[in-house]
């Protein structure tokens, strides 16, 4: 049997984070779920490899937004395949996002982030 794929996730309220570890479970992946993006970077600088995607919320509590994250993952992976979600910081995303990633706008339907990370997946790395 195959393992499920391994998403880490930078999400820090918890009613959300249920939502996505459900979906994403339901979906067929694994999720790794973190509340900060400085506990998402330390794991990722320990293990990034074992990690097929990253969803992330822009608005984090902490020093590091979900930008930063993003930018600093794809330094450790150019080709991670990223995930923002936003209520509120949506007109950035062309500004701070990092490119070939995708962003949802909450509230979305948790179908819309399996659709999201598969669509990456599926799609490979960013364009050379």
């Amino acid at each position: 049997m195959n393992e499920p794929l391994k998403i880490l996730v930078a999400e820090d309220d918890f009613q959300v984070q249920e939502m996505l570890e459900d979906a994403l479970n339901e979906g067929g992946f694994l999720a790794e779920i973190l509340s900060s993006a400085e506990d998402a970077v330390i794991l990722l600088n320990a293990e990034v490899a074992s990690f097929r995607a990253l969803v992330t919320d822009v608005n984090l509590r902490g020093a590091m937004s979900g930008w930063d994250l993003a930018r600093i993952a794809r330094e450790r992976d150019p080709a991670l395949p990223i995930v923002y979600m936003t209520g509120t910081a949506a007109q950035d995303w062309a500004r701070f996002g990092v490119p070939s990633s995708i962003l949802l706008t909450k509230p979305f339907a948790p179908a819309q982030l399996v659709t999201a990370v598969s669509q990456l997946l599926n799609v490979g790395g960013p364009p050379a």
